[in-house]
C-alpha cells in the first residue's frame, strides 16, 4: 500500500540533464578559434617568451575545447541522438583527437580540421534542438 501511494503518478523524460540552453558548440568552436589563432600567431612571430606563452595559452585552449566537445557527448547527446546520427560518437571521437593533434602543432592547418569537426557537431547538435 506505501510503494503505490509514493509511486509516481507521472514519467517524466528529458533529452539533456539540465533545462535545455546550458548546452552549446559554440563554447567548444570558441576555444578552437583561438588554438588556431594562436597557431598562426606563432608562425608570424620568432621570439622565444612569445613562443613559450603562445603554446601554453594553446595547449590550455585545446584542453578546454575537448571539455566542451566531451560535455556535450556525455550530457547532451542521449541514446535517441545516437540512433538518428550513427556517425555522431564516430565523429565525436575524430574531434577529440583533432584537437590533441592541434595542441600538439603550431600548424593552423590541425587548428582548422578541428574546427571543421565542431562545425559538423553544431550542425547535428542543433538538428536535436529542432525536435
Amino acid at each position: 500500500m506505501l510503494t503505490r501511494l509514493f509511486a509516481p503518478k507521472v514519467k517524466v523524460s528529458a533529452h539533456c540533464d539540465l533545462p535545455c540552453g546550458v548546452y552549446d558548440p559554440a563554447q567548444a568552436r570558441i576555444e578552437a578559434e583561438s588554438v588556431k589563432a594562436v597557431q598562426e600567431k606563432m608562425a608570424a612571430n620568432d621570439d622565444a617568451h612569445f613562443q613559450a606563452r603562445a603554446v601554453v595559452i594553446k595547449e590550455q585552449r585545446a584542453e578546454l575545447a575537448k571539455h566542451h566537445v566531451s560535455v556535450l557527448w556525455s550530457d547532451y547527446f542521449k541514446p535517441p541522438h545516437f540512433e538518428k546520427y550513427p556517425e555522431l560518437h564516430q565523429l565525436v571521437n575524430d574531434t577529440l583527437k583533432a584537437l590533441s593533434a592541434a595542441k600538439g602543432s603550431t600548424d593552423p592547418a590541425t587548428g582548422q580540421k578541428a574546427l571543421d569537426y565542431i562545425a559538423q557537431i553544431d550542425k547535428i547538435f542543433w538538428e536535436t534542438k529542432k525536435a
